[in-house]
C-alpha cells in the first residue's frame, strides 16, 4: 500500500472514531430523556426513533449510503421475529434504518459492561448469557413476552460478528427459530451483503466510504408449525441468506 494511502485512511479512521463518540454521547442523552419523561409502554418506540436519526447521521457522516431492497415486505404494523446475518458493527445502524417496526436487540450480557452503551443496551436489548442455560429459559421467555406486547425482537443468529470470509456463515443457533415457532409469528430474514467490505470485522478502524446494501425476504409464516420443523426452517432461513451472499459475490466479480 502507498504510504499515503496508508495514511489517508488511518485518518479517516480517527475521524470515524471521533464522531462515532460524539454521536454516541448524544444518542445517549437523547436515550436518558426518553427513558425519564415516557412510560414504560411508550418509551421503547421512541427510543427506536432515537436509534434511526442516530444511525442515519452516523451513515452521512461516514459517508455511507444505506440501501435495502424489499422493504415494501416488512409491515410497519406487525410484529416479527428478525433474524440477520452479522459481520462488522456497521450492521446495527443497518438493522435500525432497516425497517420501521419498533425492536429489541438480542445482545451477549457482557455489553452492558460497555460504558454509556452498557446502559442503553439493558433498557433497549434483551440480554443473555449463552454459557448459561436457566438465562437462556429466562431471555426466551422476556422475548416471548415482547412479541405478545407487539414489540418485535431481532435476534443473529449466527451468535456473533462472522470474522471470517468462509464461510460466508456460521452455524446459527436454534433460539430465533424456537421463538419464532412457539410465538406462531412470522420470521422475517434480512440479509447484510457487504458490510465487513466497508469495516473490517476485525481491524475496526479501517472503514471506508460506500453504499451499505441489505435484502429482506417475504416474512415465513410459522402458524402451526412444532420443534419437528425447527431443523428445516433453520436450514432454509440460511439457505435464504447464502443464496443473496452468493449472488452478491458473483455480481461483483462480473
Amino acid at each position: 500500500m502507498h504510504p499515503l494511502k496508508g495514511f489517508l485512511k488511518t485518518l479517516f479512521g480517527l475521524y470515524a472514531l471521533v464522531f462515532f463518540c460524539i454521536a454516541l454521547i448524544t444518542a445517549f442523552l437523547s436515550y436518558v430523556i426518553v427513558f425519564a419523561i415516557l412510560t414504560e409502554k411508550r418509551a421503547p418506540g421512541a427510543a427506536h426513533q432515537v436509534s434511526r436519526i442516530w444511525a442515519a447521521v452516523l451513515f452521512i457522516f461516514y459517508f455511507i449510503r444505506p440501501e435495502t431492497e424489499n422493504k415494501q415486505f416488512i409491515d410497519k404494523k406487525s410484529t416479527y421475529v428478525f433474524v440477520s446475518n452479522h459481520k462488522s458493527l456497521l450492521d446495527i445502524p443497518l438493522f435500525a434504518l432497516s425497517c420501521k417496526n419498533t425492536f429489541r436487540f438480542l445482545a451477549k450480557e457482557e455489553l452492558v459492561k460497555i460504558p454509556l452503551m452498557g446502559y442503553v443496551i439493558k433498557k433497549l436489548y434483551i440480554t443473555v448469557n449463552r454459557s448459561d442455560r436457566k438465562d437462556r429459559h429466562r431471555s426466551m421467555e422476556i422475548m416471548n413476552q415482547s412479541l405478545q406486547e407487539g414489540i418485535s425482537v431481532f435476534i443473529c443468529p449466527e451468535g456473533t460478528r462472522n470474522r471470517n470470509d468462509e464461510p460466508m456463515l456460521l452455524d446459527f443457533k436454534d433460539g430465533a427459530f424456537r421463538l419464532a415457532i412457539h410465538s406462531g409469528k412470522p420470521l422475517a430474514v434480512f440479509t447484510v451483503l457487504n458490510s465487513g467490505e466497508l469495516l473490517s470485522p476485525v481491524k475496526w478502524m479501517q472503514l471506508k466510504p460506500g453504499i451499505l446494501r441489505g435484502v429482506w425476504d417475504k416474512p415465513i409464516d410459522t402458524t402451526g408449525m412444532t420443534e419437528d420443523d425447527l431443523p428445516a426452517l433453520k436450514e432454509k432461513v440460511r439457505q435464504m441468506m447464502i443464496t443473496h451472499l452468493t449472488e452478491y459475490r458473483k455480481s461483483r466479480s462480473a
